[in-house]
């Protein structure tokens, strides 16, 4: 049931209950990056806001536990009932600078939850107005998004390539390769990708998983095959490096985990340490705070790269709504990875089709909605 902005009333737009989802959802395959295990499953928090007339909002944030979180779902849970709830309930979910100011006062840099509740407010905010989230982020910029493949290690590099041949039949044409562990397999990977798929843009991502030498090594050997950038190859904190090795190397570096806030992002931008950023929905606090990084990035000339971890459709399309609304230039992001053959199950009843681009409906809010027999089946103590 939807309500028209003519006829809101106070029941419509107040918070009276926040409810905190969290799910276990199963992986097709094992995930690996360089960073830790490889990964049978990822844990999801699903937010729900519930208004005093029974309309509700959906948002999504992940326990992802690498370089920039060390969140768990006992964590996020703790920190939104606790500490963010009693910030919403009460609140119209129109107060979107009210709020998010008080929760980083209630809970410093906690934007792995803060995430959740933002992008709900945003869903609820747009079933509430009958219009889609893109509208409200400033209107329809693109038709669709593109999005890149993330090819995930595999015990050989043939099995990697043959992937990406696979997944450039179907129309990807930008590849972002997980390296870091074989500095040797990783150059003949990306050479033998280069070979197969002469047309494709090539990105390689270390998630901060190589030593500084290891990843000036790893550059000046893959430098003849046209790489796109380089992302996230050594430690967050190590700003310097990331620098110098954009120094040295004809390949631009991308940050990811190195951008958590805008304070990061402004020290990242000064010390000219890389050339494109990468956000995502949960590690950046969710579309509210993710169109500020993208503003300030914009300003500085650095280029953006639209991004999750593995997710469901509801954050998958948080990014997209972000990205449809953005007037300026896009690099093909991997926010699709959760919906594009990672996940095992999704959690919402139609689940956004996967391939190459993302359309996103004229649905209200988020477009998408929770489906409460699948929530069942993937819900954990």
């Amino acid at each position: 049931m939807l309500a028209r902005a003519e006829h809101l009333a106070v029941d419509d737009v107040t918070i009276a209950r926040v409810e905190a989802i969290p799910l276990r959802i199963p992986l097709k395959l094992n995930f690996k990056i360089a960073s830790g295990a490889a990964r049978s499953f990822v844990e999801v928090l699903i937010v729900r806001l519930h208004t005093k007339s029974g309309i509700t909002g959906i948002g999504e944030t992940q326990a992802w536990r690498r370089q920039g979180s060390n969140e768990t779902l006992a964590g996020l849970i703790e920190a939104i009932n606790t500490h963010l709830a009693p910030h919403v309930v009460g609140a119209s979910c129109f107060d979107n600078a009210r709020i998010m100011r008080a929760f980083e006062e209630a809970l410093w840099h906690s934007t792995y939850p803060q995430a959740a509740v933002a992008d709900a407010l945003l869903d609820l905010q747009g079933k509430l107005l009958g219009v889609p989230a893109f509208r409200l982020l400033g209107g329809k910029c693109r038709d669709a998004v593109p999005a890149c493949s993330v090819l995930s290690m595999k015990p050989t590099i043939e099995e990697t390539a043959d992937h990406a041949t696979a997944q450039f039949d179907t129309g990807f044409r930008t590849f972002a390769i997980k390296v870091g562990e074989d500095l040797t397999k990783d150059a003949a990977l990306v050479g033998m990708l280069r070979k197969r798929l002469p047309a494709a843009k090539l990105r390689v991502d270390a998630n901060a998983g190589m030593s500084f030498d290891d990843a000036l090594v790893l550059l000046k050997r893959i430098e003849p095959y046209e790489v796109e950038t380089a992302e996230q190859l050594i430690g967050l904190w190590d700003i310097e490096g990331m620098a110098e090795l954009g120094r040295r190397s004809t390949i631009p570096m991308l940050a990811d985990e190195s951008v958590s806030d805008p304070h990061s992002l402004i020290a990242l931008i000064r010390a000219r340490a890389a050339r494109a950023i990468q956000t995502k929905i949960a590690k950046n606090g969710g579309v509210w705070a993710c169109k500020t990084l993208w503003t300030l990035a914009a300003a500085a000339d650095v280029k953006l790269c639209p991004g999750n971890h593995p997710s469901t459709s509801i954050a998958t399309s948080a990014a997209a709504h972000l990205a449809t609304a953005w007037p300026g230039e896009l690099l093909d992001g991997p926010f699709t990875v959760g919906i594009n053959g990672v996940l095992a199950e999704d959690v919402v009843r139609e689940p956004l089709t996967t391939g190459h681009s993302v359309t996103v409906s004229e649905a209200p809010g988020l477009g998408v909605e929770l489906d409460d027999e699948r929530i069942r089946h993937l819900r954990v103590s």
